[in-house]
């Protein structure tokens, strides 16, 4: 059995998604979910579908290695960025080499990089008028949105869409895709 590690910044539907499919799996194991902000309400999501939880600062995540040790502590194997907003340090990818993934809603490396997130991309596909966007799951290196690109998958643009349905159709492309990229991607790490 593989364990994963869910990080996460917001809501966490995402986060949901994931653990709802690999509840009965016999391979992978959703064993931990952590987040930046001790408010946000995938921790509450994480309570309710009793995967253990925990937040961190700063300090915990740049300046010790807490957060490497409370992966440790759960025999984490893989590590799953949803929707989780801050730079990964140099020495949790050392700790995971090829071994943590990130989702981000655009056809990279078009909206990458700090400060490129959620409706802020959808924006702006807008406002360049782009015909199409989409979803873009890759590997984790040390500068934002720009490690090895494992899958994408995109969606047509229509002139009546709007930030907000646009968000929809990523938010589907995301239900679908990433949890078989991330079983894929530790069902090879193990093979």
């Amino acid at each position: 059995m593989k364990n994963i590690a869910i990080f996460a910044s917001g809501s966490g539907t995402n986060a949901q998604n994931i653990v709802e499919y690999f509840i009965d799996n016999k391979r992978i194991n959703v064993s931990l979910i952590l987040s930046n902000d001790k408010n946000a309400f995938v921790l509450k999501r994480a309570e309710k579908l009793n995967i253990p939880f925990q937040s961190f600062d700063k300090g915990d995540f740049y300046k010790s290695t807490n957060v490497i040790g409370l992966l440790k502590d759960y025999s984490i194997d893989f590590i799953v960025l949803a929707g989780f907003l801050w730079l990964i340090p140099l020495s949790l990818i050392k700790e995971y080499p090829n071994k943590m993934i990130n989702i981000h809603p655009a056809l990279l490396p078009k909206y990458g990089g700090k400060g490129m997130y959620g409706m802020k991309v959808h924006e702006m596909v807008i406002a360049n008028g782009d015909g199409e966007s989409g979803i873009s799951i890759h590997y984790v290196n040390e500068k934002y949105d720009e490690g090895e690109i494992i899958l994408q998958a995109t969606i047509d643009i229509l002139q009546s869409d709007t930030p907000e349905s646009i968000a929809q159709k990523i938010h589907k492309l995301e239900y679908k895709h990433y949890p078989e990229v991330i079983k894929n991607c530790v069902i090879n790490e193990v093979d």
